[in-house]
């Protein structure tokens, strides 16, 4: 979940159903399993959830192992991830990397591991270790013989300095200083980046500087022209500034973008509802499977967040769940 910075990145461009199964087809949503709660069902029963709904893939924040264990056998595509606090270790010691490797990933072999992602919105001094944690990683699941498990970084949407247009889109200055290593890093291995977007965040930090339907994917017509393409919701203006910031540096134009995060809250907030949330989250199931004017085709895309997490901060924060603890839904949803 994003937590920092979302308005110094947008402060600039401010001022000028039933839940049913899956098709086959739309394998492009995921949904995130978060565990900052002390209500939740046990991992097996989760494992279920995701199994009878027909959720193809979860985004695990740590290598939790009773999830892992119910994850085994399951044929959900799991991306795990190395949390922030272990970054300086992995960094610092490829034996490090090969034990997180081995107590993590070889001791769940029936796991269908996708993604490890190294960091969730790593900021500050601990930028230096990411891009080292990252090929320790890499280097460290190749000598297992995991070397199909593609390693990564999930980072916040307030990296982007320029969002809007899309064509002009560009990192901050600060985000620059590791962004410059870790896009080399994704063009070598060929491994996507992973982002965490949320248009309500944008829309919640000033509501008067836009129309929030821009942010609900409800906007009536074209809201931000750029050159040949016309932008009709935030979400998508976002996605193709990633593309454009990341096509910045050599190689990175064919870097492709995962949606790490993307969710409305229901309740804690302005415009936070079951309504709203459900209008944002049924939007986003139909548009990823189409892309971005620039960008067409399917967005790998996770939805945040399976369950509504009471250990969160107080407001928004605990209120992004599809379901309740008590798997009763939130709102209604339909993937199709």
């Amino acid at each position: 979940m994003a937590r920092q910075g979302v308005a110094s990145m947008f402060a600039l461009a401010l001022l000028f159903g039933t839940f049913v199964s899956i098709p086959k087809s739309v394998e492009s949503i995921g949904v995130c399993y978060g565990m900052s709660a002390n209500n939740l069902p046990p991992p097996s029963t989760v494992v279920g959830m995701f199994k009878s709904n027909g959720i193809t893939s979860m985004r695990l924040y740590a290598p939790d192992h009773a999830a892992l264990d119910a994850l085994g056998g399951s044929g959900i595509n799991v991306v795990v991830g190395a949390p922030n606090d272990v970054l300086p270790a992995l960094a610092g010691s490829q034996a490090a990397a090969a034990a997180w490797v081995r107590d993590n990933i070889q001791a769940h072999p029936a796991v269908s591991f996708r993604y490890v992602v190294v960091g969730n919105e790593v900021a500050g001094a601990l930028t230096a270790h990411l891009v080292p944690a990252m090929e320790n990683m890499h280097a460290a699941l190749a000598a297992a013989g995991l070397g199909h498990i593609v390693v990564t970084t999930s980072v916040s949407q307030a990296i982007l300095g320029v969002y809007s247009p899309p064509s002009a889109g560009k990192f901050t200055t600060e985000a620059d200083y590791f962004m410059r290593y870790v896009i080399p890093f994704l063009v070598r291995t060929g491994a996507p980046l992973m982002a965490n977007i949320y248009p309500y965040l944008a829309w919640a930090w000033k509501p008067s500087a836009m129309d929030m339907r821009y942010a609900l994917f409800t906007a009536p017509g074209v809201v931000v022209q750029d050159g040949a393409y016309g932008y009709q919701n935030l979400f998508d203006t976002t996605v193709d500034a990633f593309y454009a910031a990341m096509a910045r540096y050599n190689g990175g134009s064919n870097v492709k973008l995962v949606v790490s995060e993307s969710g409305w809250p229901s309740a804690g907030g302005v415009a936070a509802s079951p309504e709203n949330a459900r209008i944002y989250n049924q939007y986003l199931v139909k548009h990823v499977a189409r892309g971005t004017p620039r960008h067409p085709g399917a967005i790998e895309t996770y939805i945040f967040s399976m369950f509504n997490e009471d250990q969160k901060e107080e407001g928004v924060e605990q209120h992004w769940g599809i379901f309740y603890p008590n798997m009763q839904r939130v709102y209604p949803l339909s993937f199709w």
